[in-house]
């Protein structure tokens, strides 16, 4: 069994820290030796998972931040709020997402599972970019989907106005992450920062189980066959921390083993343009 490599001195960031892959994340980093700092939405739910991450690694230095995806005000507070609090950031996992149903619009006039799942992970990483650049070398491990395969952005429709099917729209999301890893890679390759997205294949979590829709069903029927989170937690773990990962940039992985994605992914004139928007949509309101 191959010795884990050491994270003592590293500060971690992990975004949908409280449940499934992302809790499952934390604790192995955590007893890894890492600072853990849970990005969470709801506070009681961020609470207790932090003691039970705290507990089973026996590591005190796990801390719990209030973050809520679906609002860019509340990533610019989480962002200002870190920087306050912590001089350097080894690793940024954007893990948390979610599947629904209902074309929700968030109080930023953006549909609530492209927010979610892709606009906000790219604010954050943006907002934190300093610190990852003062940090270096350091990374950022974005979580993606097999679905995105299935997917082709429409620059015409990004958010799904004219037509929204929950299960289109997150493949559409899962592709934005892997575009974007792509494209962030290029424009940090002289910076020390590496960016990688992971699938963790399909793995037993609460994504989408709260769906009333055909995902949801699908989920609630198959979650019990499926692979723990802590199986699927072995990709994030490994893009986060393996030593023999510390320049390999721009890349896909399935788990632990790095493998193409689709070809639509691999548009740089697309990824450009798919930059260009989201930096318009998350321009601060005046």
């Amino acid at each position: 069994m191959s010795k884990q490599p050491s994270m003592v001195g590293k500060t971690v960031v992990i975004t949908g820290a409280n449940s499934g892959i992302g809790k499952a994340t934390s604790i192995q980093l955590a007893k890894m030796g890492a600072t853990v700092v849970m990005a969470c939405r709801d506070k009681e739910r961020g609470l207790a998972a932090r003691t039970e991450i705290q507990t089973l690694s026996k590591n005190p230095n796990v801390h719990l931040f209030i973050l809520d995806l679906a609002s860019q005000a509340s990533v610019r507070q989480f962002a200002l709020d870190f920087e306050s609090r912590y001089r350097r950031l080894d690793v940024l996992i954007n893990n948390a997402g979610t599947v629904l149903t209902k074309r929700d619009v968030t109080e930023d006039k953006i549909v609530e599972m492209f927010a979610v799942n892709y606009l906000s992970p790219f604010l954050l990483t943006n907002l934190l970019l300093p610190r990852l650049v003062a940090s270096a070398p350091s990374r950022v491990v974005n979580l993606t989907s097999a679905l995105h395969s299935s997917a082709e952005l429409d620059f015409k429709d990004i958010q799904g106005k004219k037509h929204y099917k929950a299960s289109s729209a997150y493949a559409k999301t899962k592709l934005a992450v892997v575009m974007f890893t792509y494209e962030l890679a290029r424009r940090l390759r002289v910076t020390g920062v590496t960016a990688n997205c992971v699938n963790p294949g399909p793995v037993a979590t609460n994504l989408g189980r709260s769906d009333a829709g055909l995902f949801g069903a699908v989920m609630l029927v198959t979650t019990p066959f499926l692979p723990s989170s802590e199986e699927g937690a072995a990709g994030p773990v490994y893009l986060a921390s393996a030593p023999e990962l510390s320049q390999v940039t721009g890349k896909y992985y399935v788990g632990k083993k790095e493998q193409p994605s689709s070809q639509a992914s691999y548009d740089e004139a697309a990824a450009k343009k798919l930059w260009e928007v989201s930096v318009q949509l998350t321009a601060p309101k005046p």
